[in-house]
């Protein structure tokens, strides 16, 4: 990458660090939580048996929390965030950290939140994002989870 590139990439990290961006909101209804069963083949009566779930004490059937979890993609697509300039490759890179704080009922909305907190680069070329990320739930104080996203790109 040319004194340009490598200037624009400059400018994108300027301009992204540091700016929180917000989905839209995404229902999680119980077709979404009984297909995630399907596919991860968990089945636990919490998240397929609503009537086994209000008796241990749920309002009704919850979301997986890898199916919260796993919104993260779609959402931070949705929320915005501005890409890398002469961006040839994206990967997701793993995740530091991730703590589930509340439940996300069947027919509950969320939505994510996204602050990029550094861009580095490893390698010429490479560029390595840490991502602040949480998942709230429409009308609740305390989000779904929160997590450390790391993704790599590759100019």
């Amino acid at each position: 990458m040319g004194e340009d590139g490598a200037s624009e990439v400059e400018s994108w990290i300027a301009q992204v660090v540091g700016q929180p961006v917000v989905s839209d909101w995404v229902t999680v209804d119980q077709a979404m939580i009984t297909g995630f069963a399907d596919v991860t083949r968990d089945w636990n009566f919490l998240h397929v048996d609503e009537d086994a779930a209000q008796s241990a004490g749920m309002d009704r059937t919850i979301a997986h929390g890898f199916l919260t979890l796993s919104l993260l993609s779609p959402m931070r697509m949705d929320a915005g965030l501005v890409p890398c300039p002469g961006l040839k490759m994206a990967m997701n890179y793993g995740l530091d950290g991730v703590r589930f704080l509340a439940p996300v009922y069947a027919g509950d909305r969320v939505r994510g939140h996204f602050t990029t907190r550094e861009i580095v680069e490893t390698q010429p070329g490479r560029y390595r994002e840490t991502v602040q990320a949480s998942v709230e739930i429409e009308g609740q104080d305390r989000p779904a989870l929160v997590a450390t996203w790391l993704a790599l790109y590759m100019t």
